[in-house]
């Protein structure tokens, strides 16, 4: 149960993320990350692990890439099965498929990953005010 009103910038990271903006979901939540204390701290960075992850994706940075969808996985199964209302387990399937994905195809063939796979951010029940 969430005891306070989340910020709208909240859920303006969460729309960016789902829409493929991921550097601008990067700075919306990166404002709240500063400011949050824990738990919701370590939710915010998942999560902006994730969009840095797969920003990094887009530009082919592979190994930035895999290194921050693995520690965006490891922060966010914390939160596992959901959180604020956020389907955090779906999540973290899909963002882990995608990570075996990419150590499969390795650095040389990350441009054939399919982008279709990366996950979007499914709501388990709405919160918003």
């Amino acid at each position: 149960m969430v005891d306070f009103e989340l910020p709208e910038e909240f859920w303006r990271g969460l729309e960016q993320f789902n829409s493929g903006q991921f550097y601008a979901c990067h700075d919306t939540l990166e404002a709240l990350w500063m400011d949050a204390l824990h738990p919701l701290r370590l939710f915010y960075q998942g999560i902006l692990q994730l969009a840095v992850a797969y920003y990094h994706l887009g530009n082919r940075n592979w190994q930035g890439c895999v290194i921050l969808l693995s520690t965006g996985i490891e922060r966010l199964d914390y939160f596992a099965p959901e959180y604020l209302g956020v389907d955090v387990e779906t999540l973290l399937e899909q963002s882990a498929a995608c990570l075996e994905a990419l150590q499969t195809l390795g650095p040389e063939r990350i441009a054939i990953f399919d982008t279709a796979r990366i996950p979007k951010i499914a709501y388990v029940r709405e919160i918003r005010s």
